[in-house]
């Protein structure tokens, strides 16, 4: 591995884990700013697709709907593979997410495990997500006392 693909590796970790820190905070103008123009994004659950957007104001309408009733978003990011090949790259991101919200006048914690499936480009020297396909392998709901 040469210094040039361990830049690339280390710019790499560095979208996904500021692309998570962005959605905690709900700052989605700034988080979608991190796929590119025509970007896209697919979610799913149980093999059923929950989100199917494309583009960056899709996007950012979108995940703030998805989160607005939720008061703490948290993600915990963790293994990342990725194969890079010139200014294009590909990679598989795991994350925990925990979200917090109120349900029915309950304090209620989500815990979802979550795989991501990434394509990316490096557009003017800064990599950024061209598709992202997410899947929420499991979830799990608990009322907060």
């Amino acid at each position: 591995m040469n210094y040039k693909e361990l830049e690339d590796r280390i710019a790499l970790r560095k979208l996904i884990d500021d692309v998570s820190i962005l959605a905690d905070k709900k700052d989605f103008h700034n988080q979608v700013q991190l796929f590119t123009e025509d970007g896209i994004s697919e979610t799913f659950a149980e093999g059923t697709t929950i989100l199917k957007l494309k583009g960056r104001n899709e996007m950012s309408k979108a995940f703030s709907e998805f989160l607005k009733k939720i008061d703490t978003v948290y993600h915990l990011n963790g293994q990342q593979i990725v194969t890079i090949d010139g200014d294009g790259a590909s990679g598989t991101s795991y994350c925990m997410i925990t979200l917090i919200g109120t349900e029915n006048g309950k304090k209620i914690r989500t815990n979802i495990g979550a795989v991501y499936q990434d394509t990316y480009v490096r557009e003017n020297n800064c990599w950024l997500i061209s598709k992202r396909i997410g899947n929420f392998d499991w979830q799990e709901k608990i009322e907060l006392g």
